[in-house]
């Protein structure tokens, strides 16, 4: 049986969760409860939990902070069903890429909603299961895919070399004939009466539902943009092309009437050209940015080729003129290249003032960017405008390029200030995820080049923060980890030093035996010969 846990600092939450449900008709055992996220983690440890129900809020460690430190571990389960009351909705998306599989709120918790989030949880073991490496467990994270279609939709990518070791590593296949990306938007007439926090459990159970109903349809990943908007990117074999327009607005248009059925919400969509390459992607991206102006509630779903040719195109900014400094200032958290991205954009609005479409479009780019290539973006975000009726959502609200303007000076101010006293924490988060990416491909051969690029950071950098967050540098800690490795695979005795040297990537069995020797002070030979 799949074995569960309830964490709660509240008896009567306990209680009724145990009581609310058959858990044996899921095939799942209670192995007990915790009031807080320390005792929860060391039954965790005790237990071998697949499943943690816990609330957000509780004494000695939080629920989300429970969360995150067993994804720092690189523990591929539990999985989370994060409960919350309303005021703490803000957390949704960042725990949705720590291993969560839903984020439920209390007061609408019912039989219904737990089970078929437990259903979800179940399948989320299930696949991580059918993995065979350790490597894809750490590379199928939520977080780090999401951030690398924002790279590929954004264009931010160094090169293709780039892109391709990263997918690799994720594990996203791309053998597919065309491409495109779909740009949606989601409205319901009950958003202007509704909280903030209802805003957000609207969209992140309506993305939810849109996701796993269009895949149903075709082959396509949903990216969260902000809490009214995403992109499908759409993955097209050759015997979908000719009729592909039609594949993808007849499964719009299905999934239009189910969600407004589930949820009163309605979706408008369009969708940019299809590109033979998935690098081409973002220019996919730019044209269903530039022609979405034209989506209308009686043409709900618009295709770039639907357009006549002589629709002027002056809708969207290109975000890709800031590459670098987009990279440097979202990967290694550098406040100056921040600074620097946001006062250019400035400046060059405030010479412009009657652009105000280009200026809407810059400032919702970089709220996607900060939203989606933080880890924490959307806390992060969402404390930065707390004082506003909307929050961050107030961007929408702006009628003129001054207004805007003041949006992205308080934005900048309030995301150096972020940089500035969480530093360190972003920069170790960067260190941990490092070394658990080290772990868990020791059997390549790694280079700093190539782990630098995983992250989308300069080797150099990557090299810096070793030093400074760690016992020891880059090499050193590799060298440590694949000699560790090999001290596991000695004591099985079913390899020999050369087959052992091959396996972990070294060049050789007398180079790997120089490092054996390094590390531990013995050969080899003498190791075995000592220890085993």
């Amino acid at each position: 049986m799949i074995k569960l846990l309830i964490v709660d600092d509240e008896p009567l939450v306990q209680a009724g969760i145990k009581s609310m449900i058959n858990w044996e008709e899921l095939d799942i055992t209670i192995v007990g409860v915790a009031s807080n996220g320390q005792t929860a983690y060391n039954m965790i440890l005790e237990y071998d939990v697949e499943i943690v129900i816990t609330d957000v809020k509780m004494p000695v460690m939080s629920g989300l902070d429970l969360a995150r430190k067993c994804y720092d571990e690189g523990r591929n389960q539990p999985v989370f069903i994060i409960l919350t009351g309303y005021e703490d909705f803000h957390f949704a998306k960042e725990a949705l890429a720590f291993q969560a599989v839903d984020y439920l709120v209390k007061l609408e918790l019912t039989p219904k909603l737990l089970t078929d989030s437990l259903h979800r949880a179940i399948g989320r073991l299930s696949e991580l299961s059918s993995r065979t490496t350790k490597a894809a467990d750490f590379t199928s994270g939520t977080i780090f895919k999401e951030q690398f279609f924002t790279r590929l939709i954004f264009n931010l990518f160094e090169s293709e070399h780039q892109f391709l070791s990263q997918a690799k590593n994720l594990n996203i296949d791309f053998n597919y004939d065309a491409f495109a990306t779909g740009y949606i938007e989601i409205n319901s007439s009950k958003l202007n009466t509704m909280t903030l926090d209802k805003q957000i459990s609207l969209y992140v159970s309506s993305l939810q539902l849109v996701s796993e109903l269009m895949s149903k349809y075709i082959t396509c990943h949903t990216v969260s943009l902000d809490s009214r908007h995403f992109c499908i990117i759409f993955f097209l074999k050759a015997s979908v092309l000719p009729n592909y327009r039609e594949t993808i607005k007849t499964a719009l248009k299905q999934v239009s009437v189910m969600i407004f059925n589930y949820y009163s919400v309605t979706i408008r969509s369009s969708i940019g050209s299809a590109v033979d390459r998935p690098m081409l992607l973002s220019a996919s991206y730019q044209d269903a940015k530039q022609i979405f102006p034209q989506v209308t509630d009686e043409q709900p779903v618009l295709f770039f080729d639907e357009i006549s040719s002589s629709f002027v195109l002056k809708n969207v900014f290109n975000m890709s003129l800031f590459k670098e400094d987009i990279r440097k200032a979202y990967a290694e958290y550098d406040e100056k290249a921040l600074y620097d991205i946001f006062t250019s954009i400035i400046n060059l609005f405030d010479d412009q003032p009657t652009h105000y479409t280009q200026a809407l479009d810059a400032a919702c780019n970089i709220l996607y960017l900060s939203l989606s290539l933080l880890g924490n973006g959307e806390q992060v975000v969402s404390e930065i405008f707390s004082e506003s009726p909307n929050g961050y959502r107030s961007i929408y609200e702006m009628t003129s390029v001054s207004q805007i303007m003041t949006y992205l000076k308080t934005l900048r101010d309030g995301l150096c200030a972020a940089f500035s006293t969480r530093t360190r924490d972003y920069k170790n988060h960067i260190v941990v995820n490092a070394k658990k990416y080290i772990v868990q491909h020791i059997e390549e051969k790694l280079t700093l080049n190539d782990v630098a690029e995983a992250f989308c950071i300069s080797p150099n950098y990557l090299s810096v923060l070793f030093s400074k967050y760690n016992d020891v540098g880059f090499s050193d800690y590799v060298n440590q980890s694949k000699i560790d490795k090999a001290k596991k695979m000695m004591a099985e005795g079913d390899y020999k030093i050369y087959e052992i040297s091959d396996i972990l990537g070294f060049e050789s069995a007398f180079y790997f035996s120089r490092v054996f020797k390094k590390v531990t002070g013995l050969s080899p030979r003498d190791y075995i010969k000592n220890q085993l």
